[in-house]
């Protein structure tokens, strides 16, 4: 563990039982290296800064230097959410390879959250939705071009959209065929992620630029209500040709994403929610996220993996989280 790190939390630990004791008691509080030797054993031995203060609130400092929520607990560390730091301990020197701009910060989140939100294509599913749909038609390596852009986030959105639907124009028949003979895939351990998240009671999201008609199986097959699930609509006349999309959908304009999270939040009260996605569009929607994971295990994609509070190129950890710490959440 980086001593900086601990130092950080111990030090915060330490004031807020100081200020509790009175003024005398502050004027002794450590620092430096001796505030971290004091401390180092306990955080190696993964003692809570929530145990550490008993059952008094204690505020708490990502290694980024953001302060974040203060907890207080009158139970045992297993029944209450674990600060960042913490959960971060808990990997060891696995964490010398995690990356991101606050990798604490946002495992605490997760560890949370009220809900999490997933972009699906390039992170839910191991490819591209559209480019899959225009290869089966004839147009991949047109559309691919489009989509790229958009990822790479070189150009706005609601552009890239309609000019690769504009080059395919899909029939339904066309895209329930596309589905029959090429399932879109999961990307691997998704569906394991996203059965922790059910059995803990975290609502599950999916926020996607990709078309609901495309999306809906895979949110059957990891378990992921239709009711859930933000995506763009492709219009159909009565024979079912293509008659355009749905202009009115958050998801079908740049900077659309954070618009749909923001409307969850506030439709259903959440005081935490985290974004997870490979692209610019996903990075976007924080805030109103309280934390974006990067995703990076189909494509990565610079500005995502540099900006990212966390970035991952598997599920395996974020799984982990979910399973060991936060809170089981009541079911609505």
């Amino acid at each position: 563990m980086n001593p900086s790190v601990v130092n950080s939390a111990s030090r915060s630990v330490l004031r807020t039982l100081a200020r509790r004791a009175g003024p005398a008691s502050a004027s002794s509080i450590p620092s430096g290296a001796a505030c971290a030797n004091r401390s180092i054993a306990a955080f190696s031995s993964m003692a809570s800064p929530v145990a550490a203060a008993g059952n008094m609130a204690t505020a708490h400092m990502t290694s980024s230097g953001v302060a974040h929520r203060s907890y207080s607990s009158t139970s045992t560390l297993s029944s209450v959410v674990s600060a960042g730091e913490e959960i971060l301990a808990h990997f060891g020197d696995r964490a010398s390879s995690f990356q991101g701009t606050d990798i604490a910060g946002a495992m605490e989140s997760l560890a949370k959250a009220d809900a999490v939100c997933f972009d699906v294509d390039s992170t839910v599913i191991d490819e591209e939705g559209i480019d899959v749909l225009a290869a089966s038609l004839g147009k991949g390596e047109e559309v691919a071009a489009w989509t790229l852009k958009a990822m790479e986030g070189d150009t706005k959105f609601e552009d890239a959209l309609a000019a690769r639907l504009a080059i395919i124009q899909p029939s339904r028949a066309q895209i329930e065929q596309c589905l029959s003979d090429t399932p879109l895939r999961t990307s691997p351990g998704v569906d394991k992620l996203i059965a922790a998240l059910n059995a803990r009671g975290t609502d599950v999201y999916f926020i996607s630029g990709g078309f609901r008609i495309m999306i809906e199986p895979v949110a059957r097959a990891v378990v992921v209500s239709k009711s859930n699930i933000f995506a763009n609509t492709i219009l159909f006349d009565e024979d079912g040709n293509y008659a355009g999309f749905d202009p009115n959908e958050p998801t079908s304009a740049d900077m659309g994403k954070p618009k749909a999270v923001g409307q969850i939040k506030a439709e259903h009260g959440y005081e935490t929610v985290v974004m997870v996605g490979d692209g610019a569009t996903d990075m976007q929607a924080k805030p109103p996220a309280d934390s974006f994971i990067g995703y990076g295990g189909v494509a990565i994609r610079d500005a995502v993996r540099d900006g990212a509070c966390w970035f991952v190129k598997d599920f395996d950890a974020m799984t982990e989280i979910v399973n060991n710490f936060g809170e089981r959440k009541l079911n609505n």
